[in-house]
């Protein structure tokens, strides 16, 4: 796992899909990690760690953001630029996927329970709910 950290920017996966806003000026790409979270039985970490990233943009979209540091740079400046509203249906959506994450059968769930940060990161994605309400 390329995870420095906990939250939803601190790993390798999120910090490569940010790149991709670059390439969108709707929600296209957001939708997409999202609503891939219930296309499977099992659940990959990537596409987990990807529809995170997508669920603490649209949270930064509504104005309740988390951490800004140099890896959510990017996410931060494609906010300021794309002063979108996202759906409440998409708003809904995301806390579902977050709640697929922690639900097994979850790779990413696996793997954070193998770590001692386990307790952090559940924290951290129950916060990112709370965010999106």
């Amino acid at each position: 796992m390329g995870a420095w950290d906990s939250t939803s920017f601190g790993n390798d996966t999120a910090c490569d899909w940010a790149y991709g806003l670059k390439e969108v000026n709707d929600l296209s790409l957001v939708e997409s990690a999202i609503y891939k979270v219930g296309e499977s039985d099992y659940l990959e970490a990537p596409a987990a760690e990807e529809a995170i990233a997508a669920g603490d943009t649209l949270a930064r979209l509504l104005g309740r953001f988390d951490v800004k540091n140099s890896y959510t740079e990017l996410v931060d400046d494609w906010v300021a630029k794309h002063k979108l509203i996202p759906s409440g249906k998409l708003i809904q959506s995301a806390q579902m996927a977050i709640e697929r994450i922690l639900t097994p059968p979850s790779e990413l769930l696996e793997l954070w329970q193998e770590s001692d940060e386990f307790a952090t990161w559940q924290k951290h994605l129950e916060d990112l709910k709370k965010r999106l309400k």
